[in-house]
């Protein structure tokens, strides 16, 4: 096995032609170039497969969010999240640079920018009731998903504006200082493994697609031991559903059996 292959190349910041200076020596590549350091200076900013507006979304930068700026070409920048680690393309105009250090976190999920977006206080905009300081952290990710209780489903998303399964999970334990991975293999990693039967409120419940599928799996937090809440395509929107229910639609859509991890 090559250096390449035994890292994850969602979050590796690598291309036959170019990568990243840290990883001269452990990935084959044409040229070596440090990052540049940028953030996400609006709401929201789509992560995109290739350098086009019509590519697959692969993920978001939120607000203050810091993106680690490699290449650019045609209006969009090549680099890596910073905050989960996902390399793809922005468009250069949703990038900034020389942001003031952020003082607070947006804590409430129908403030002026997102839910987890980075802020200083005196810049932002947002008001006090709407923040929390850098390091304070909510103590409930089951609580947290409930605040978004029908926000829209969207395939790449990961904000209180809209999310996909592993974004909400994602959102929900950032919130609580928590590690979020973010995507579902990389969730169905996290914490300790437990059983079924000892399944209890803010466990992460895992299915996890079979090799060669577009998505990794399916991710939800457990409500109680009976139901989870998620963000669905099947119900258009973050729901709460019978756990039962959707093991056998997951089942039947050619998932696998689902993992039970549980943190702290």
């Amino acid at each position: 096995m090559t250096p390449f292959a035994a890292l994850d190349e969602r979050t590796t910041l690598a291309r036959p032609d170019l990568a990243e200076q840290a990883l001269e020596g452990l990935v084959r590549a044409t040229a070596f170039r440090a990052v540049e350091p940028a953030h996400c200076r609006v709401a929201v900013a789509d992560v995109f497969a290739d350098a086009d507006k019509t590519a697959q979304r692969i993920d978001q930068l939120i607000f203050g969010e810091a993106f680690d700026v490699l290449d650019q070409q045609g209006g969009f920048a090549w680099g890596r999240a910073r905050r989960d680690g996902s390399v793809g393309w922005v468009a250069t105009s949703a990038l900034g640079r020389d942001a003031p250090l952020p003082t607070h976190r947006v804590a409430a999920t129908g403030a002026a920018l997102p839910l987890n977006a980075l802020v200083h206080h005196i810049y932002c905009g947002v008001p006090a009731e709407d923040l929390q300081p850098i390091g304070t952290f909510e103590a409930d990710p089951v609580a947290v998903a409930e605040g978004l209780l029908g926000t829209p489903h969207r395939l790449g998303a990961r904000s209180s504006l809209a999310t996909d399964c592993s974004g909400l999970v994602q959102q929900a334990l950032y919130a609580c200082g928590l590690p979020g991975p973010r995507h579902s293999d990389q969730q169905a990693e996290v914490g300790r493994a437990v059983e079924r039967s000892d399944l209890r409120r803010g466990d992460i419940v895992v299915w996890l697609a079979e090799p060669g599928h577009e998505w990794s799996g399916h991710s939800a937090l457990a409500l109680d031991a009976d139901r989870v809440i998620h963000a669905t395509g099947h119900h258009g929107g973050v729901v709460i559903e019978d756990l039962a229910e959707a093991e056998a639609r997951y089942a039947a859509d050619g998932f696998r059996s689902p993992v039970w991890r549980r943190l702290g």
